[in-house]
C-alpha cells in the first residue's frame, strides 16, 4: 500500500507516492531491535540514501542504528511500531526532502566526488560544513539547517559515498576504473588490466629493445619543462647564464647563498664541509689557493675564528677522503697560524692598554683652567745607602 510523500496533501491523485513503512521487531530483552524491511524502496521514492532516514530515526529516538547495505537490512535498536516510525518519517521529509518553495519532493543532495549519482552540482561540502539543496521542479536552491544531528552524519557520509558502498552497478564500474588506473601506475599486467586494449603505451616493433635510448632529453623544450618543475629557490642553484656574468655579480650571487652563515656556527661548519667538497671537484685549481679562500671567507664575516680553530684541530673524513682532508689542512696551516698570532697580538695590546689606564691619575684643582692628565710613575724602592766603612774614615 502506498501513501503520499507529503501526507499533508490529501489529494488521491498526488503524483509523489511512497510505500508505507514495514517494521519487524526481532530479538528479546536487551537484544531487541526493529528491522525496517522496505527501507530501500522508501528511500528510493524520496531520492535519498536509505541510511539517512534510518539514522534520523536513531537521532529522534536516541537509539543506535545498524546498516547492512549488502543484505538491505536497516535496523533501529529497541521495539518501535510502524505507525510511530511513519510519523517520524514525515518529519524527515519536511526537513530534508521537501522544497521550501513549492513543497514538492524534487530536491537533490549531491557530493562533489560522486556527482554522477545526481543531476545537479555540488551541495554537500564537508570542508565548509554546509548542505545545500536544489529543486528540480521550481529551481529553488537553499541550505539545510545543520543544527540537527543527522546533518553531521550527512557531512561525514555524503550521498555518493553511501551509494558507493551499496554495491550498485555504477559503483562497480567506478571500482574497476580505479583498479585499472592503479595497474597502469604500478605497471601490473595481471588480470583484465593485462590486456593490450587497456594500455595507451605503443607496442614495440620487435622484441629486442636493448638499443633503446634511455638518456634524458637535452632539447631546449625538455630543459624548459624541467626548469618549470623546479622551485624558484632551486632555479638559482642550477647552472644557467650566471657563468657569463661579470666576476663581481657572480660574487654577489655567491654571497646571497652563504650570508646565512653570519653568527651561525653550525652553518659555518657546514660551509667548511662544502668548501672541502668543492676543493675535491677542482683539486688542481683550488688546493693551492686554500689559505686565500679561507681568508676571504673570514674577511667577509662568513667564518669566525673559533670555528676555524676547531676545524683545524681535527682532520675529518666526513665530506672528503682523509688524505685529501690532510692536504687541505696542510695548505690552510699558514692562514691558521697567522690568525692565531693576530689574536695573540690583539690580546697583548689590550693588556697594555689596561695597564696604561691603571697608571693614569686624575687630579682635581679648583684653580685649574684646563684639564690635564698626568701619568704617575710607579714608586720604585730607593736603594739602601752603602754601609759606611769605619776603617775608611
Amino acid at each position: 500500500m502506498s501513501v503520499n510523500v507529503n501526507r499533508s496533501v490529501s489529494d488521491q491523485f498526488y503524483r509523489y507516492k511512497m510505500p508505507r513503512l514495514i517494521a519487524k521487531v526481532e530479538g528479546k530483552g536487551n537484544g531487541i531491535k526493529t528491522v525496517i524491511v522496505n527501507m530501500v524502496d522508501v528511500a528510493k521514492a524520496l531520492n535519498r540514501p536509505p541510511t539517512y532516514p534510518t539514522k534520523f530515526f536513531g537521532c529522534e529516538l536516541g537509539a543506535q542504528t545498524q546498516f547492512d547495505t549488502k543484505n538491505d537490512r536497516y535496523i533501529v535498536n529497541g521495539s518501535h511500531e510502524a505507525n510511530k516510525l511513519q510519523d517520524m518519517l514525515d518529519g524527515f521529509i519536511r526537513k530534508f526532502v521537501l522544497c521550501t518553495e513549492c513543497d514538492n519532493p524534487e530536491t537533490d543532495l549531491v557530493n562533489q566526488r560522486f556527482p554522477h549519482f545526481y543531476s545537479s552540482s555540488q551541495h554537500v561540502n564537508p570542508k565548509k560544513q554546509t548542505i545545500g539543496t536544489s529543486c528540480k521542479a521550481c529551481g529553488n536552491r537553499g541550505m539545510l539547517d545543520t543544527r540537527h544531528k543527522l546533518c553531521t552524519f550527512i557531512l561525514k557520509n555524503p550521498p555518493g559515498e553511501i551509494f558507493n558502498e551499496s554495491g550498485s552497478a555504477s559503483a562497480k564500474k567506478e571500482k574497476e576504473k580505479k583498479n585499472r588506473k592503479k595497474d597502469k601506475e604500478n605497471g601490473s599486467g595481471s588480470g583484465e588490466a593485462g590486456n593490450h586494449d587497456n594500455f595507451d603505451a605503443p607496442q614495440a616493433v620487435d622484441g629486442d629493445d636493448d638499443d633503446e635510448d634511455w638518456a634524458e632529453e637535452t632539447t631546449e623544450e625538455a630543459q624548459r619543462r624541467r626548469m618549470e618543475e623546479i622551485s624558484d629557490h632551486a632555479k638559482n642553484l642550477t647552472l644557467s647564464e650566471d657563468l657569463e656574468k661579470p666576476l663581481e655579480e657572480r660574487v654577489n650571487l655567491f654571497y646571497n647563498f652563504v650570508k646565512f652563515c653570519h653568527n651561525n656556527k653550525k652553518a659555518q661548519k657546514y660551509l667548511l664541509g662544502g668548501f672541502e667538497c668543492v676543493v675535491k671537484l677542482h683539486q688542481v685549481q683550488l688546493l693551492p689557493r686554500v689559505p686565500i679562500i679561507l681568508k676571504d671567507l673570514y674577511d667577509a664575516d662568513l667564518l669566525e675564528e673559533d670555528v676555524i680553530f676547531a676545524w683545524a684541530e681535527k682532520v675529518s673524513k666526513k665530506y672528503v677522503s682523509k688524505e685529501l682532508a690532510k692536504e687541505i689542512h696542510a695548505k690552510a696551516a699558514p692562514f691558521v697560524k697567522w690568525l692565531k698570532e693576530a689574536e695573540e697580538e690583539s690580546e697583548g695590546s689590550e693588556e697594555e692598554e689596561e695597564e696604561d689606564d691603571e697608571n693614569v691619575e686624575v687630579v682635581y684643582s679648583s684653580s685649574a683652567r684646563e684639564l690635564k692628565v698626568e701619568t704617575v710613575k710607579p714608586d720604585t724602592p730607593e736603594k739602601e745607602e752603602d754601609d759606611i766603612d769605619i776603617d775608611a774614615i
